[in-house]
């Protein structure tokens, strides 16, 4: 089985530090992989401080590191149980 950097075609220094090339608590996709970059029109780039900030937004839901800074997921991703 080809695992995802050897399809990909990252290079070493990405592989160095990529959680999917050595075990992470996470597992999620870093922000500087080429193939992290979202094209889903619902994707915007956060600006608001206090939904940056939101504490109940359940982060560790989130695929992509990209995710955590979507306007889209932070307001419609899952939250934490209170």
């Amino acid at each position: 089985m080809r695992v995802c950097w050897e399809e990909r075609g990252c290079d070493e220094e990405m592989e160095s530090y990529c959680p999917h090339a050595f075990a992470s608590d996470d597992g999620v996709c870093p922000a500087e992989c080429n193939y992290t970059f979202c094209t889903r029109e619902q994707h915007v780039r956060a600006t608001s401080i206090d939904l940056l900030l939101d504490a109940t937004v359940d982060r560790t839901a989130a695929v992509k590191e990209s995710c955590r800074f979507c306007e889209f997921f932070l307001k419609n991703g899952p939250r934490l149980a209170q």
